[in-house]
């Protein structure tokens, strides 16, 4: 199996996990892809959109019925996610739609919407809507900007390993961050 069937099999369900983990290095890189003819754009918006979506649907169930355990006092506690309560407060489906777009909010928003008491109908709509955009407009930063990124790496082409050494750099430093960001919560 070559390197361009390994892609076409598991590159979207990679996308589609990627993007529910760490975000938007995983859905740039998966533009990358696409522009390089490795993936299809429709289907890394789709996957973008869709781990996304799932990812923030979970958290925000966590945040429903876990309110009351310690851990999520502990997130509770940061500051982060009374900033996020305050938007929510001003603009609830406006904060929904916006939450994946800052950096910073975007892990504790989905957990601090569910201990807010929101609909869970009202988070899934606007929830689907944001992730569908969200990943359209990364996927199609990656994609857009491809040929910058050739440039600025040397002209990678599919069949080398410049083009895995980047996206694998990019996962890598998002699974890391988002190790971090996950220890330092826990520590909380």
């Amino acid at each position: 199996m070559n390197i361009e069937s390994l892609v076409q099999h598991y590159g979207l369900l990679a996308l589609f996990v990627g993007a529910g983990i760490e975000g938007e290095a995983v859905v740039v890189a998966g533009g990358l892809l696409a522009h390089q003819g490795l993936i299809p754009l429709p289907g890394a918006c789709a996957a973008a959109a869709g781990g996304s979506f799932l990812a923030d649907q979970a958290w925000f169930a966590v945040g429903r019925s876990q309110r009351d355990r310690p851990w999520v006092q502990r997130i509770r506690a940061r500051p982060a996610f009374a900033r996020a309560l305050q938007a929510l407060e001003r603009h609830p489906k406006g904060f929904i739609f916006a939450f994946r777009f800052i950096y910073g909010l975007r892990t504790v928003s989905p957990i601090a919407i569910g201990t807010a008491g929101v609909r869970p109908r009202l988070f899934l709509a606007v929830n689907a809507v944001a992730a569908v955009v969200w990943g359209i407009v990364f996927s199609a930063i990656g994609y857009l900007f491809g040929r910058e990124f050739e440039a600025f790496t040397g002209r990678f082409h599919p069949h080398g390993h410049r083009l895995w050494i980047v996206v694998g750099a990019l996962v890598a430093t998002g699974l890391v961050v988002g190790g971090i960001h996950w220890l330092r919560t826990r520590r909380r």
